[in-house]
C-alpha cells in the first residue's frame, strides 16, 4: 500500500513537473516582437471573426442561398485559383531551403540555441503558412457555391478551421523549430493536391489523367505518419523543444490520421465491388 503511494505521488510530481515546464516555455519563449503588428496578427478577433463567417456560411447560409440556384460552374475561377495554390505551395516548400532552415536543424536538432536571423526566419515562414491557411478557406466556399456540399465533410471543414487556428496560435506565441517539418510535408502535400484539383478543374477531357485520386488520401496518411514518427523522435532524444508544442504536433497528427483513414475506408474499401 505505501508503495503504491509512493509511486502514485512520484507520477504526480512528474506530470505537475511537466506542465510547469510547459508552462515556463510557453511564457519565456521568445519570438519576433514584430509579429504583432503583422496583417491578421494583433489580436485574435479578425482570424475569429473570419472563421465564423466561413463557418456560418458554408454550413448553414451558403447551403440555404443555393437551395434553390443552380450551381456557379466557376471553371475560369477554378483553374486561376488552383494554379495559384500550386504556386503558393511550391513557394512555401521552397522557404526552408532558401532561409538554411534545414541546415539549420540538422546541425542544432535538439538545441534550444536560435540566433534572431534564424527567428526573423522562422516567424516570417511561419506567417506565410498561416496566410496560405487562411486562403484555402476558400476551398469550402466554391464546393458551396457548385452545389458541392458532400464534400463539405467534417474532416474538410475541421481541417481548413484547425490548420488556421493552430498556424496562427504558433505564429503568436510558440514558434518553434518543428513547424518548419510540419510546414514543408504539408506544403509538399498540397502541391499535389491542388496539381489534381487544378487538372479536374480544366474540364473532362483531362478526367484521364486524374487516375491517382484514390493516391492523394494516401499522401495525406504517410505525411501524418512522417509527423508522428519526426515529433516522436523529438520527444525520445529530450530535445529542448516547447514539448508542449511536440505534443499537439502529434496529438492532431494522430487524430488526422484516424479521420483521413475513415474517410479511405469508407470512399475506397467499403465501397469496392467485391470478388467472388
Amino acid at each position: 500500500m505505501e508503495s503504491t503511494v509512493k509511486n502514485t505521488t512520484t507520477a504526480m510530481a512528474e506530470i505537475m513537473h511537466m506542465v510547469v515546464d510547459n508552462y515556463n516555455e510557453l511564457v519565456e519563449h521568445t519570438k519576433d516582437p514584430t509579429v504583432d503588428s503583422w496583417l491578421l496578427m494583433s489580436s485574435p478577433w479578425p482570424v475569429f471573426s473570419i472563421l465564423a463567417c466561413y463557418l456560418y456560411f458554408v454550413l448553414y447560409l451558403g447551403p440555404k442561398i443555393m437551395a434553390n440556384h443552380k450551381p456557379f460552374q466557376l471553371t475560369g475561377v477554378l483553374i486561376a485559383y488552383n494554379f495559384v495554390q500550386v504556386i503558393f505551395s511550391i513557394f512555401l516548400a521552397y522557404l526552408p531551403f532558401q532561409e538554411s532552415a534545414f541546415s539549420y536543424l540538422i546541425n542544432n536538432a535538439c538545441s534550444a540555441h536560435r540566433t534572431a536571423e534564424f527567428s526573423r526566419a522562422l516567424s516570417s515562414g511561419a506567417w506565410w503558412y498561416f496566410f496560405a491557411k487562411v486562403t484555402e478557406l476558400l476551398d469550402t466556399i466554391f464546393f458551396v457555391l457548385r452545389k458541392k456540399q458532400s464534400q463539405v465533410t467534417f474532416l474538410h471543414v475541421y481541417h481548413h478551421t484547425i490548420t488556421v487556428i493552430f498556424s496562427w496560435v504558433y505564429l503568436k506565441y510558440i514558434p518553434g523549430e518543428q513547424g518548419i517539418v510540419i510546414a514543408f510535408l504539408n506544403s509538399l502535400v498540397h502541391i499535389a493536391m491542388y496539381t489534381y484539383y487544378l487538372i479536374a478543374a480544366m474540364g473532362p477531357k483531362y478526367q484521364k489523367y486524374l487516375w491517382w485520386k484514390r493516391y492523394m488520401t494516401w499522401i495525406q496518411l504517410i505525411q501524418f505518419c512522417l509527423m508522428v514518427a519526426y515529433m516522436l523522435g523529438l520527444l525520445a532524444y529530450d530535445c529542448k523543444l516547447p514539448k508542449a508544442l511536440t505534443l499537439f504536433f502529434v496529438g492532431n497528427s494522430i487524430v488526422f490520421l484516424f479521420l483521413f483513414s475513415d474517410f479511405y475506408r469508407k470512399a475506397y474499401v467499403k465501397n469496392k465491388p467485391k470478388v467472388n
